[in-house]
């Protein structure tokens, strides 16, 4: 892959929840991730996004899936989009909506949910949890703190399964 068409993420892990919390109340809510399709893509509004998500569902390659809270499926609160690489899982993007984004977020933990449920996928799949994703540099430090995400090469992250581990327990009760 050329650097030009490298996607550097930069998401930030707010905090670490077992779902995700209301900002303001505290309130925890569970969450359920599931495959996006190009119709459901289009019904979301582009100020939504930063990302042109239509992109990634039209490449083959790539899966997306969305964050909702349980029984509103409707409202996305962040995508993912992922390659199986067959023997590892590759984040390519990964966004909070735009409601979840900034000090006036609506909800915190909504990229480490996503994040916990790549590692989970990774697992099933039996590649141990294993994650990789090319960061921005700024956010290197940030990433091996949050997420426990070892330096691969340069920039290429990697979640190993002691890693992904903690994360799914995190996330996942079962």
């Amino acid at each position: 892959m050329s650097k030009t068409t490298r996607k550097l993420l930069d998401f930030e892990i707010d905090r670490l929840t077992n779902s995700i919390q209301n900002a303001v109340t505290g309130d925890s809510f569970d969450t359920e991730v599931s495959s996006v399709t190009l119709a459901e893509s289009r019904k979301q509004k582009p100020t939504d996004w930063v990302f042109d998500w239509k992109l990634e569902l039209k490449d083959k390659t790539k899966q997306v899936y969305k964050l909702t809270i349980r029984n509103n499926p409707d409202v996305v609160q962040g995508l993912v989009s992922l390659e199986d690489r067959n023997d590892h899982i590759f984040m390519h993007l990964i966004e909070s909506a735009s409601f979840n984004k900034g000090k006036s977020k609506v909800y915190l933990g909504v990229p480490g949910n996503l994040v916990a449920f790549v590692c989970k996928l990774s697992k099933e799949k039996g590649y141990d949890g294993v994650v990789s994703f090319f960061a921005k540099t700024k956010l290197i430090e940030h990433y091996k703190q949050t997420l426990g995400a070892k330096i691969l090469f340069g920039n290429q992250m990697l979640l190993d399964e002691a890693a992904a581990t903690n994360l799914i327990f995190k996330y996942f009760k079962a």
